[in-house]
C-alpha cells in the first residue's frame, strides 16, 4: 500500500491538473513545463483493475500509524490477495473496518495501527476481507474543501 498526501502550497492556491511525462530530477531544476502533455487522470495511475476497485472514505484514526488519517480516501482492490500484513477493508459484525490483516498458522486477526485501539481477535464465521487497500490518499483541509463529494 502506498500513502499519498495531497496538499496545496498555501491557502487559496489552485490545484494544478496537468501531468509531466518526463522525470523530475531532485538535484537541479529542469524546464519541465515544456513537457506538459495532457491533464492528469489520477485513476489511471492508482487503479489496475477498474471492475474490482472501489474508493472508500476513512472515518476514525485507528490506522494513523500506517499513515491513514481520518477522512483519507482509500483505493481498495477486491481482486488483490489478502496476505498477512496487508491493510484491508473487512466486514466484521455487519459493518466495515480498515485494519491490518494478521495471520499465524490457523489464527487470523485484524490489527489497528494506533495503540489506543485494540486488535480485533474475536472474529466470527461471518467476518471476511472485503478488499485490499492499495493506496491511501490523505487530503489537507484546503484541498478537501475544493472537492465535491
Amino acid at each position: 500500500m502506498q500513502v499519498l498526501s495531497i496538499s496545496t502550497t498555501k491557502p487559496g492556491a489552485q490545484i494544478v491538473r496537468p501531468v509531466m511525462f518526463s522525470s523530475a530530477p531532485a538535484d537541479f531544476p529542469c524546464p519541465a513545463a515544456d513537457h506538459l502533455d495532457r491533464e492528469l487522470d489520477i485513476a489511471a495511475h492508482l487503479i489496475r483493475r477498474p471492475a474490482a476497485t472501489f474508493f472508500v472514505r476513512v472515518a476514525g484514526d485507528s490506522m494513523i500509524g500506517a499513515g491513514i488519517n481520518n477522512g483519507a480516501l482509500l483505493v481498495v482492490d477486491r481482486s488483490e490477495e489478502a496476505r498477512d500484513g496487508r491493510i484491508v477493508v473487512a466486514v466484521v459484525a455487519d459493518g466495515h473496518t480498515v485494519k491490518r490483516l494478521r495471520r499465524s498458522g490457523d489464527r487470523c486477526w485484524l490489527e489497528a495501527d494506533n495503540p489506543a485501539y485494540p486488535d480485533l481477535t474475536d472474529l466470527d464465521s461471518d467476518s471476511r476481507v472485503w478488499g485490499v487497500v492499495t493506496f491511501a490518499i490523505n487530503l489537507d483541509s484546503a484541498v478537501e474543501e475544493s472537492i465535491l463529494w
